[in-house]
């Protein structure tokens, strides 16, 4: 793994980071606002980061991959945030790092360099969970930042982005 559990692990708290400064710049007015009909809508958005990463985790280091018990994981966690609220949803997000941490303690090296077929792509685990929850979260964090440049918040910068703060 080019990442050791540590690296990959400060990444995914940098993550969750950026993410809860972002979700902070969300105001009650905007939480259903979304760009096109068939979109999410930011409340939803949200919501999407409290099961994303553990969704994925849990299934990357099981044994193997069952996309049976993927999928039922899926209904079960979008059934249980359906209706939370925004508060809810931003102390979810911030007990992440927490899981992220718990569940890369428990891999050994072996674990982590281990193949593992998902989705028909054969990968070590370690770059799955690189490629499919780090990336994730990477790719929609841009999605809720543009949602909330898109919902008026013009004051909003690269740094926000990029950095999670609002200025240096």
């Amino acid at each position: 793994m080019v990442l050791t559990k540590a690296e990959l692990g400060a990444a995914l708290r940098n993550e969750v980071r950026v993410i809860l400064h972002l979700a902070s710049k969300v105001e009650a007015g905007v939480l259903d606002y979304r760009p096109t009909p068939k979109q999410r809508s930011t409340i939803e958005l949200l919501r999407y980061f409290v099961i994303v990463g553990p969704i994925h985790t849990r299934a990357t280091m099981a044994g193997a991959f069952d996309m049976d018990a993927w999928r039922n994981a899926w209904r079960t966690e979008e059934a249980r945030v359906k209706s939370m609220p925004l508060e809810t949803v931003k102390d979810e997000i911030a007990r992440l790092p927490a899981f992220f941490e718990q569940t890369l303690d428990a891999a050994s090296d072996d674990d982590m360099r281990a193949e593992i077929d998902m989705f028909g792509r054969k990968a070590s685990r370690g770059s799955t969970l690189v490629n499919l929850v780090l990336l994730h979260y990477t790719a929609y964090r841009m999605q809720l930042f543009l949602y909330l440049k898109s919902s008026g918040r013009e004051e909003l910068n690269t740094l926000n982005l990029w950095v999670g703060v609002d200025h240096m």
